[in-house]
């Protein structure tokens, strides 16, 4: 799959443009360029109705990719995924994936914990995928190291999370979002090996049928991302 386009996406019509997004942090107010505000996350919802858009969770996009479907991603774990987006996503009833970095997961204050992990989990609306045992930067970590030494580094970032979650949260992880966005062959080879099946990255762009399976693009939504330009990225 390195080389071409997603087995389903070949098998399915040539014309479908599918939006994925991927959210950060959430609060009443904009704390950095990755903050949504909350009413600005409801604001989009409400945008998404609008065109007939139909939310799907990520692996059922993967399976049966067609015109009409979204899909909402959120990366890194950090606590107003519970606190903000869940209230709004149980109340809508909207399947989401929630790519994690198991380091941080019940040890760092900012953080989500395994037991509220747990609870999202067992209402059928949120999928886990990894984000990598600790976020690292590759492309940096590729250059400071020997390349044995960064062949072992990736392969324990990539195992590692993927083993952590599974113990946790009892659950098959095979997606993947790339920390940063940084990718190439060399690390999509290593997350195939690790039994990774798809890989998602921070391109601002629509996914399409041409898509490689471990390098499918999400637009990294901010708070800017409301009204007219909002439409605009998800209606293709």
């Amino acid at each position: 799959m390195t080389g071409g386009a997603f087995a389903g996406f070949a098998r399915s019509a040539p014309d479908w443009r599918i939006p994925i997004l991927v959210y950060h942090r959430f609060g009443p107010v904009v704390a950095d360029s990755m903050t949504v505000r909350t009413a600005s996350f409801e604001n989009q919802l409400g945008e998404i109705r609008k065109p007939g858009l139909r939310v799907t969770p990520l692996p059922d996009l993967l399976r049966k990719p067609s015109a009409g479907i979204i899909a909402i991603t959120a990366d890194d774990g950090h606590r107003s995924v519970y606190s903000e987006m869940w209230p709004i996503i149980e109340r809508a009833r909207l399947p989401i994936t929630l790519f994690i970095y198991p380091s941080a997961i019940s040890n760092a204050s900012y953080a989500l914990t395994w037991a509220q992990l747990r609870e999202m989990i067992h209402s059928g609306l949120v999928g886990i995928g990894s984000h990598t045992f600790w976020h690292p930067n590759f492309a940096h970590e590729k250059k400071r190291l020997s390349p044995d030494a960064y062949r072992h580094f990736v392969q324990f970032q990539l195992i590692r999370s993927k083993q952590v979650i599974e113990q946790q949260l009892s659950l098959p992880v095979t997606f993947l979002a790339w920390p940063f966005g940084i990718y190439d062959d060399e690390l999509i080879h290593a997350a195939e090996d690790a039994g990774y099946k798809a890989g998602f990255t921070i391109q601002r762009r629509l996914a399409t049928p041409a898509d490689r399976s471990m390098a499918l693009p999400r637009f990294l939504m901010t708070d800017l991302d409301v009204g007219a330009r909002f439409e605009r990225l998800i209606c293709p």
